[in-house]
């Protein structure tokens, strides 16, 4: 196994700048230059978007900078001693002892388990104040493999006073005045009984404050004389809290910055819930939160599945029923596109191989052939036989998964409304809009239904012997019934009427209308980059693709100009800020350009959030502006798409994919000039730094 830390990844009593990002930036700079990263700045990006999501700093003068990245080849820990220490918003000061952690993005058990070690050791003060007295490189990485073996710190004795900063001292004082506020609190603990607690702890990236958290509380409860068991759920792997040690405890602390697995298992406890960094530096206010809540009868607990939906209730309380609308509808939407993008794919594919005809011999090839009996009667351009095979299993399954496209979105609709009561009755209504021909429109209508009426059905005051039933039985019973039955008896016809007149509609677009219609669907796929009013567009356009055929060519046409609009923002963005004019962009944006590409290329419209973050007024508008150029050319060249996802990389399934490309590049060239006009001409505001947006296809 590589070695996590070497001399020349050490660096003794510099001034590496005023800022964390200028800290983190040349330790990955040291990083890189030993070999262990591909690139500086796609560490430094993926290393200050973390940084920027929770400050790293923890109490004694320490910060703990980290991530995973796919720049980094070999599990790395680099680390400063400052002589100007830095502020990495730890609430006792500034910080002299920064330890760089760069995991990459495949890192192995072994080496995230020593990495979470080292992370625990820096809350132990003989550690740190062994590495602020040493005298070299190598006696830092003596100290350091010795934490990661096990041993105990051999030159803690000989820190002078004078060597810890003002930091490390106001974290001294404030360890003094938790022991007192603990001493109090331990006389009053055991003045009630012995308590037992237990915790989880978790962050996004599972490598440091998951495992510092667990040992702060640990030692924090140890002061007060209470028994405190920790689950970790971090990057090194997670052992459960035994059941038995969960029923015994009086109360639980969820240290968490992501969603508790398993949280069902603590149901009925009392609970305190903060971030994760909470756990770190106010561990023993934690557990005198913890303490209390045990006694409280009225403290907030952990909700049964069966009774979370007034909790549920509460936190929606303040909510308009349009963003309740809106949260349901995204939901949905975004639990149907995995169905839909492989399955479109899979189409695709089907096409390429089996020749556009395989819909007409899809279903007897695969009736009367096999590999070993390969089809001798197949459409004229197949790929011969054994491609006439293939095709014909890519296009079933795709249209296996595109059938569930209407009660995914459906039943994903009811789960946002009701939780998973409303999971089945949502599907089974959006498997009755698409029995009644209802489609898209009627699985809105469906999960609508399902969901409020499971939600509905879940607040009502049974007895306690009922309850268990209420999740799996009573509740999806009902509520399929009412909403499946309303589909049949009333709504359902009318739904399909608007449906059908709408396709209808969609097919005699021709000419003028069509251009229009291109120019509205390229203004919504770009006005919130992959939000509500964007996903209204693409579901619109992928629920047209079932209707489609040689005949009616309108679905695909309208498919080809909703992804080519799509990928103009990121791809525009990437030409302003990599290609025609850096210095009118920030550092982050820059480099969330060079992503961008990729990200375009790709028709992930989120890569241009970035941008539109730190400058909506510009950036929305110019993107606007190009998609609505790209959604007319597509729609006038009569451009087709028979993949709803893959942007250029679907070639195989675009029709006149020269006008395809041809469209994205016009648009691209619109937006990108279009948003460096604004920026130097409209009033400017100064360019910050922005931070980089995780990315969802």
């Amino acid at each position: 196994m590589t070695q996590l830390i070497t001399t020349e990844l050490v660096e003794l009593d510099q001034n590496l700048g005023n800022t964390p990002e200028d800290v983190i930036r040349h330790l990955a700079g040291r990083v890189a230059a030993n070999g262990r990263a591909t690139e500086v700045e796609g560490l430094f990006a993926d290393a200050f978007a973390r940084e920027s999501k929770t400050a790293t700093g923890v109490p004694g003068g320490i910060a703990i900078p980290h991530c995973r990245s796919t720049a980094v080849t070999e599990p790395t820990l680099a680390m400063a001693r400052l002589s100007q220490p830095v502020d990495f918003g730890a609430k006792d000061g500034p910080a002299d002892l920064i330890f760089f952690i760069a995991a990459p993005e495949g890192a192995d058990q072994e080496h995230l388990k020593l990495l979470s070690k080292l992370a625990r050791s820096l809350i132990k003060k003989d550690f740190t104040a062994s590495l602020r007295a040493a005298k070299s490189q190598a006696e830092i990485v003596e100290l350091v493999e010795a934490a990661l073996a096990d041993k105990p710190a051999t030159h803690a004795a000989e820190a002078p006073v004078a060597a810890v900063p003002a930091a490390a001292a106001a974290g001294a004082a404030a360890g003094t005045a938790a022991g007192a506020a603990g001493a109090a609190g331990e006389g009053a603990a055991k003045a009630k009984g012995p308590k037992r607690l237990v915790a989880v702890t978790a962050c996004p990236t599972g490598i440091a404050h998951t495992y510092m958290a667990a040992d702060s509380l640990v030692a924090a409860a140890k002061e007060v004389g209470v028994d405190l068991q920790v689950e970790t759920q971090g990057s090194s792997g997670a052992k459960a809290l035994d059941p038995a040690v969960i029923a015994a405890a009086d109360a639980v602390i969820f240290a968490v910055d992501v969603d508790v697995r398993g949280k069902e298992r603590f149901a009925g406890k009392p609970v305190i819930n903060a971030p994760v960094k909470r756990g770190i530096d106010e561990p023993d206010k934690m557990v005198a939160e913890a303490l209390a809540a045990a006694d409280n009868p009225h403290a907030r607990r952990v909700p049964h599945f069966a009774e979370d939906q007034a909790e549920h209730d509460a936190e929606e309380k303040g909510e308009h029923i349009g963003t309740k609308l809106k949260k349901a509808l995204l939901t949905g939407v975004s639990y149907m596109i995995p169905f839909v993008a492989g399955g479109g794919l899979l189409i695709a594919l089907g096409f390429l191989m089996g020749g556009y005809d395989i819909t007409a011999f899809a279903d007897k090839i695969l009736a009367e052939n096999s590999l070993f009996n390969l089809p001798t009667v197949y459409p004229e351009l197949a790929w011969g036989p054994l491609g006439a095979f293939l095709g014909a299993v890519f296009f079933k399954i795709g249209a296996l998964s595109l059938g569930f496209l209407v009660p995914a979105l459906a039943g994903y609709i009811a789960y946002a409304i009701a939780d998973r009561p409303g999971i089945a009755p949502g599907f089974v209504s959006g498997a009755v809009a698409v029995f009644m021909g209802a489609g898209f429109l009627g699985g809105i209508v469906g999960g609508l239904l399902a969901g409020y009426v499971a939600h509905s059905i879940g607040k009502l005051q049974v007895p306690r012997w009922l309850r268990g039933l209420m999740p799996v039985v009573i509740i999806p019973l009902v509520a399929s019934i009412v909403a499946s039955g309303l589909l049949f008896a009333f709504l359902g016809r009318y739904v399909a009427a608007v449906t059908v007149g709408l396709n209808n509609w969609l097919s005699s677009l021709t000419g003028a209308s069509a251009i229009a219609l291109g120019i509205v669907l390229g203004l919504m796929m770009c006005f919130d980059l992959g939000g509500p009013v964007n996903k209204v567009a693409y579901s619109f356009a992928v629920a047209g693709l079932g209707a489609a055929s040689l005949t009616n060519q309108a679905p695909y046409q309208i498919m080809a100009a909703v992804m080519a609009s799509g990928m103009v923002p990121p791809l525009a963005m990437a030409l302003a800020a990599t290609v025609l004019n850096r210095r009118l962009f920030s550092l982050a944006e820059i480099e969330n350009g060079k992503a961008a590409w990729l990200l375009g290329a790709s028709f992930i419209s989120e890569g241009a959030i970035p941008f539109a973050a730190a400058d909506p007024l510009r950036v929305i508008p110019a993107s606007m502006l190009g998609g609505a150029v790209t959604g007319a050319i597509s729609m006038a060249a009569g451009v087709g798409s028979k993949a709803p996802h893959g942007g250029i990389f679907v070639f195989f399934a675009i029709d006149n994919f020269l006008m395809f490309v041809v469209a994205i590049a016009a648009g691209t060239v619109v937006s990108a000039f279009a948003v460096i006009g604004l920026k130097r001409w409209a009033v400017k505001k100064p360019v910050g730094t922005v931070e980089s947006v995780p990315v969802a296809a």
